[in-house]
């Protein structure tokens, strides 16, 4: 039977244990922090991520500095986050690209399962169908109509093989039941400029290089590919409103920590994330990225995870995605 001088000598020793991970949870970070962002300087992922260490800058008053270390779809910035050391001063801001596709399509260094902590999703960036301004369709339903019409010959523009509006174009044909030609570009500038030009049928794209040629009138929108309308555009309608209830397709920024960062720690920078990103003048800025805050906890990544993974990893295999 215990006693209470053992009763004491226990309740001593789990607060022995507690002390340090309470310490680092109070005063994290000490240090300046480095954000890898694993693709070079100037995208829409780079241009989130130098918000975010600003804002956490300014509201610890510690500097957060983004590290670009661009290369192979993302995964060599990846690569060595899962080396740093587990102690929250190397942080790592990631896409579904990198975190739910890169592993169904490449032979990685890494194990993907194993080698990071979510510390949580930050922003969303949806994607939008557009068409050239000539085009005879004007709904999803009339060029879905028009694909299929024998000797139809459509096409769209590919601006990577793997990439996320790739795969988000394949979910589309698949859930449509459409087969199209794929005309690749080497970038997603050039993949809009083949739009503009007519040299496509359509593309998909991340809203931020759309909705300035939308707005002008230069491209047609035909959907959206957020779940509900987003704020960014709220006349165009979803793909999900239009006849494809399951159809899904947004661009979601997360930060991730290498495995074994304590728990404490995680929770701070998500704690101090979720404050950064939710702000007004945050707001702001990521609205001129058309880009929203999307936050989560981070017992809240595992399911998220996996889900992706699972989703995207089936869009590979059904379509026989390979990166050559």
């Amino acid at each position: 039977m215990l006693n209470r001088r053992h009763l004491g000598a226990a309740s001593l020793a789990l607060a022995a244990l507690r002390a340090p991970l309470a310490r680092a949870q109070g005063t994290y970070p000490e240090r300046p922090v480095t954000l890898v962002v694993p693709w070079a300087a100037g995208g829409s992922t780079d241009a989130v991520a130098r918000i975010l260490a600003a804002r956490l800058s300014q509201d610890t008053g510690k500097s957060f500095v983004i590290d670009n270390r661009a290369g192979a779809n993302g995964t060599i910035g990846f690569a060595s986050v899962a080396r740093a050391r587990p102690d929250g001063y190397t942080l790592l801001v990631g896409t579904i690209s990198t975190y739910a596709m890169a592993p169904h399509l490449y032979q990685l260094t890494y194990d993907n399962d194993r080698a990071f902590t979510g510390v949580g999703l930050i922003a969303a960036q949806p994607m939008i169908l557009v068409v050239p301004k000539n085009s005879p369709a004007r709904t999803l339903a009339e060029f879905v109509a028009m694909a299929k019409r024998p000797g139809a010959n459509l096409t769209y523009a590919n601006s990577g093989t793997g990439s996320s509006t790739h795969l988000a174009t394949e979910l589309f044909l698949q859930a449509a039941g459409l087969t199209m030609g794929d005309v690749g570009y080497r970038a997603g500038a050039q993949a809009v400029q083949g739009t503009l030009q007519g040299e496509v049928s359509m593309v998909i794209q991340a809203a931020s290089g759309l909705l300035p040629l939308i707005q002008s009138g230069e491209l047609r929108a035909l959907a959206i590919s957020s779940r509900e309308r987003s704020p960014i555009a709220p006349e165009i309608p979803t793909f999900r409103e239009q006849g494809f209830p399951d159809y899904e397709a947004v661009e979601h920024i997360a930060v991730l920590a290498p495995a074994g960062t304590p728990a404490p720690i995680v929770a701070r920078v998500n704690e101090m994330m979720r404050a950064a990103m939710t702000a007004p003048e945050t707001r702001e800025r990521l609205a001129a990225l058309a880009v929203t805050p999307e936050t989560q906890r981070p017992e809240e990544w595992a399911a998220y995870n996996d889900a992706e993974n699972r989703k995207w990893g089936e869009v590979i295999r059904s379509r026989d995605i390979k990166v050559q």
